[in-house]
This record gives C-alpha cells, sequence and structure tokens, in this order.
C-alpha cells in the first residue's frame, strides 16, 4: 500500500499542493453547493410560512372591519323606530292589503338605508320578513327567493338559518351564500329583529347580502405574487367555500383538518387564520412546485457557480503552489506573533509573490487600529447625519400653521364645531410633542384628555361624557406622557363606542404615599377577558413604556365586565428612590 502511495506520490512540491487543493475545493465546493440548496428551499418555506401568516392576520383585520360595518348597519337598523313601528304593526294585523304594506315598509326601508352613515359599498340587498313572513326588501323584489311559493312559510320555519336566528337570540350570524338562491357572487347575513321597547320579543328577521366582491378588499392588503386564497365556512360540518379566488382548488370531504390534509398531500403549502366576526377561517395555499420553482433555478446558477469556482481554484491553487519558498515561513512566523499582540515585525521579506504578501500583512497590522477608529467615527457620523435629516423632517410649525388656516376658514364659513375641532387638534398635537420631552406636568395630560374629548364629542354628537377628580397637590408633578390619554381612547373605542347610547368616563388621581394613583374607569358595554387587551397596541404600549420608565415598582391592573364597564387603575413612583427614601 505504500508503495501504490509512493508512486503516485507527485515529485514537485507545486504539483503535491495542486492536486491537494483539487481534492479538497471540489468535493467541498459541491457539497456547499447542495446544502445551499437545501437551506435556501427551508428558507423559502418558512419565509412563506411567516409572511403568510402575517397576510392572513392583516387580512382578518380588514374583514374585522369591512363585517362591523355590515354589523353596524344591522344595529342601525334594529334600532329605527320607523321600521321598529312597522313591523310590529304588521306582525298584529295578518289582515293587512299586503301591497299597500309592502310598498310603505320597503319604502321607509329603502329611505333608512340612504340616510345611514354605515358602510353600503359592499351591500346587494336588505330584506326583513315580518311575523307573518311578508317580505320588505331594498335593492331586490320584496319576494323570499326559492322559498316563494304555497308552502312558504313551512320551508321557511324548517330551514336551518331561520332556526339559528332564533337559537342565536339576536347575533348576527353569517351563511356562505345567498339563501334567497339569487346569486352566487354573495353571502347573507342573519339576524334576529327583536323589539326593545316591549322586553325584546321577536318581530321578524332581518337578511343583508352582501357582494362577495368584498373579499377582494379583504385579501387585497397582503399582496400575495402567487397562491390562492379562500374563506371557509365549517360551522355545519364539511368546509365550504364561501370565496375562493383560484376555482382549480378542490374541497375534499371531512373536517376542516381532513381537507386541509388532503390539500397538502396534493402538493399544497397551506396557511390558516381563523376570524372571530364571521366564525370563518381565511386560508393561503400555494402549490409547493410553483413555490420551489425559484429554488430549481438556483440549483442551475448554484452549479455553474460551483463549477467557476472549482475552475479558479485550480488556477490559483496553480499560481500560488510556485510561491512556496522560504518566505512563507517568515510570512507564519509574523502572524503567529500578532495573533500575541506584536506590533513591530524586523524581518525583510524576499521580493517574491510571498515577500508582497508578507509586507502588505504588516502594513496591514500597523494600520489596523487606525482603520479601527476612522470606521468607528465615520458610523457615528452617519448615524449622526442621518438623525438630523429625520429631525429636520418633523415640521410642527407648518401643522400648527395649517390648522390655523383651517380653523379660521371654518370660523368664517360659521362652522364652528369644525373650528372647535381644529383648535383642539391643534393643542393636543402641541401637548404630544412637548418640545421633545418625555414627561409633562399632570395638568397638561389632562388638558391633552380634555381636548381629545372634545375633538371625539364633535366626532360623535356629544355621546361621551367626561368626569375629572384629581387632587390639586398633584396637578403640578411630572408624569410620563401619553400614559392616561391612551387608557381614554380605550374607553371610547372598546367600551363606549359600542354602547347604545350615551356614556360616561371617569378619570380620578390621587397621591398615596410615594405613589400616583390614576383610575380610569367607563360604563361602556365591557368585556369577559381582559386578557385580550394584551393584543392592542395601546394598553401594551402604556404598560411597557410604564415599566420601562418607572422600573418594575410601578403597575397596570384592569377590570372588566360584560355589560357593566371596564375600570384601569396606573400606579408608580414619579420620583426616583433616592428623593423618596426607599430601596425599591
Amino acid at each position: 500500500m505504500m508503495n501504490v502511495l509512493n508512486r503516485m506520490r507527485f515529485k514537485r512540491v507545486r504539483s503535491r499542493f495542486l492536486a491537494a487543493m483539487i481534492l479538497l475545493s471540489l468535493p467541498l465546493i459541491v457539497l456547499l453547493g447542495l446544502i445551499s440548496i437545501n437551506i435556501t428551499n427551508d428558507a423559502l418555506i418558512d419565509v412563506n410560512e411567516k409572511s403568510n401568516k402575517d397576510q392572513l392576520k392583516t387580512s382578518s383585520e380588514v374583514a374585522d372591519l369591512l363585517f362591523g360595518n355590515i354589523n353596524n348597519l344591522h344595529w342601525s337598523l334594529v334600532n329605527n323606530n320607523e321600521i321598529r313601528d312597522e313591523l310590529r304593526s304588521n306582525g298584529q294585523n295578518p289582515d293587512i292589503r299586503p301591497d299597500i304594506q309592502t310598498l310603505r315598509t320597503s319604502t321607509r326601508l329603502q329611505r333608512m338605508v340612504s340616510s345611514s352613515h354605515a358602510d353600503t359599498r359592499y351591500v346587494k340587498s336588505i330584506c326583513i320578513f315580518d311575523l307573518q313572513f311578508r317580505t320588505y326588501c331594498s335593492g331586490r323584489s320584496d319576494d323570499a327567493g326559492v322559498f316563494e311559493g304555497e308552502d312558504k312559510i313551512t320551508r321557511i320555519k324548517e330551514s336551518q338559518w331561520y332556526m339559528n336566528a332564533y337559537k342565536n337570540k339576536g347575533k348576527i350570524e353569517y351563511l356562505p351564500a345567498d339563501l334567497f338562491g339569487e346569486s352566487d357572487e354573495a353571502f347573507s347575513t342573519v339576524k334576529l329583529f327583536r323589539d326593545a321597547d316591549h322586553n325584546g320579543v321577536p318581530i321578524g328577521i332581518m337578511v343583508i347580502n352582501v357582494s362577495k366582491s368584498i373579499f377582494n378588499k379583504v385579501f387585497n392588503s397582503s399582496g400575495s405574487e402567487y397562491g390562492a386564497y379562500m374563506a371557509l365556512d365549517h360551522l355545519d360540518g364539511s368546509p365550504t367555500a364561501v370565496y375562493n379566488s383560484s376555482f382549480d382548488v378542490p374541497l375534499g370531504k371531512g373536517g376542516m383538518n381532513e381537507v386541509l390534509g388532503q390539500l397538502e398531500k396534493q402538493g399544497y403549502f397551506i396557511n390558516s387564520f381563523y376570524n372571530q366576526t364571521s366564525k370563518w377561517t381565511l386560508v393561503h395555499l400555494v402549490q409547493k412546485k410553483e413555490l420551489l420553482g425559484e429554488a430549481k433555478n438556483l440549483r442551475w446558477v448554484t452549479t455553474l457557480i460551483a463549477a467557476a469556482f472549482a475552475l479558479f481554484a485550480i488556477a490559483v491553487s496553480y499560481i500560488i503552489s510556485g510561491t512556496i519558498t522560504r518566505s512563507l515561513l517568515q510570512v507564519k512566523k509574523m502572524m503567529l506573533d500578532w495573533t500575541k499582540g506584536v506590533k513591530e515585525f524586523p524581518e525583510v521579506f524576499a521580493q517574491d509573490e510571498v515577500g508582497v504578501i508578507g509586507n502588505t500583512f504588516r502594513r496591514i497590522a500597523v494600520e489596523y487600529d487606525e482603520l479601527n477608529e476612522k470606521l468607528v467615527h465615520s458610523e457615528l457620523k452617519e448615524k449622526e447625519a442621518e438623525l438630523r435629516a429625520l429631525q429636520s423632517q418633523i415640521k410642527p410649525h407648518f401643522l400648527y400653521n395649517t390648522l390655523d388656516s383651517m380653523y379660521w376658514m371654518a370660523y368664517l364659513e360659521k362652522n364652528y364645531r369644525v373650528a372647535e375641532m381644529a383648535v383642539s387638534l391643534s393643542e393636543s398635537f402641541k401637548l404630544s410633542l412637548n418640545k421633545g420631552k418625555e414627561t409633562m406636568p399632570v395638568y397638561n395630560e389632562l388638558k391633552h384628555i380634555q381636548h381629545y374629548m372634545k375633538i371625539q364629542n364633535i366626532r360623535f354628537n356629544d355621546r361621551f361624557s367626561y368626569m375629572e377628580d384629581v387632587d390639586d397637590a398633584i396637578l403640578g408633578m411630572e408624569m410620563l406622557k401619553l400614559l392616561l390619554q391612551p387608557l381614554v381612547e380605550n374607553s371610547i373605542y372598546h367600551g363606549l363606542e359600542r354602547k347604545i347610547g350615551k356614556g360616561t368616563i371617569r378619570l380620578t388621581g390621587r397621591k398615596v404615599g410615594h405613589y400616583l394613583v390614576f383610575t380610569v374607569e367607563d360604563d361602556g358595554v365591557g368585556m369577559e377577558d381582559v386578557n385580550q387587551t394584551e393584543h392592542g397596541y395601546g394598553l401594551k404600549n402604556v404598560r411597557e413604556r410604564l415599566q420601562l420608565y418607572y422600573g418594575p415598582d410601578s403597575s397596570m391592573n384592569m377590570w372588566s365586565a360584560k355589560g357593566v364597564g371596564t375600570k384601569v387603575t396606573l400606579k408608580f413612583n414619579p420620583l426616583p428612590p433616592k428623593e423618596t427614601g426607599t430601596n425599591t
């Protein structure tokens, strides 16, 4: 064996070096190419999964907004006294002439829809059944569609959507298709119409048909380059496609997990997100061969690059193998000394390639510290320039002057409510900027809330009452800005705005020992699970800023009860520990 190796051994050092470089470099380059391809495939899959999960979450949030408009339209019709009186009268008079009553009720329904502030872009039609199952519609003929006929009442009563409407006791149910059977491009929402003036007894059923083009808006924000989107309804068994952007994707039989599993076996990557408003599952799916098509191209590119590197390695190996001389040992010694901290290199190198490398390395080692300092200094200058550029873009005076112009224009037009809103917005913006300072006096934080409440009451026609009970002794104390205003904003958007009628927000402030304690409470709709607020940006941001600025000694506690209201309490020490004499 040794004899064979000795015979294969090249006599020249350059040849041995060249052979060694080829044997070492080529397998490594091939292995690197294979690894890079696998890593690329995995990265594409991971990026696709994360990106589409985020996209579906965004689409669900857009759907919540759009479906919320449909729900608001339901509630506005339910709360309309004229419509409610008409249904109550129709239900109590079965012998009334249907043509006259239908025309009158449908006309009132049309007038109510036209005057509503709800977004009706995607609403195709609105229909109401009274207790005698007479139909009054806006946007379509006054009939029951596929249920019209001699056995109309029996068929409606036996339908699943009708039984679910009574079972849900007024909650809005989303159906995957048009219950009237008139269009494949619409789905229906159903709500039991209850009489709020008579202990909530049922007086009819309301149906709003919504165009499926609403999903173009829902999924358009995701902006995926390829793949298909679906909205699946699966409350009554096997999933049903409410919306399918690609009709080439068939749905199998079974439960949701079984159907999605079947699609995965057919070669799809699948991501899904459950929408709470509609109880539908939003799905994005893309074929594996389509997603990994770019990876195939990368495989060829990697092969070509590996071949190029191999040729380059052979050429370089052949060139540098001729420089294996005594100077190489000098360079090696110099490098070892440099790793040990030696800064001076007295050796004189030969005038060959290795000597050039040695001289170059010696020069690099000497200049290393200077280059390091220059690099750090350059990065600091760059960051400073970027900061100045960002700061220069902030033009508060431009905004103040614009709002001031808006105020006078509104005032001259005698639109005093708009003028008040412009003034409040300007003052609120000034207080928010606070000349760049992180803290402000308590009385300025309260002013910010007062301006905010004025704006909201102008928007919502004075629906909200705001009460302050803050000790005079703490008004001049400094606190972190924008801690209380988000709590008031949360009370409006999640408590009072959803409440029917007027609501009240009460803010109290006390000094308890070394601590300031503020409480914001409302009599809004409340919630069953206060932990769901952790998913929102506002309260989560307040909690994090409170902890970062005032430390673990601070706290934010929240209490809520459905139908009663919500209460949030902040507690923090406005002074550093050395000023309070405590060790916390």
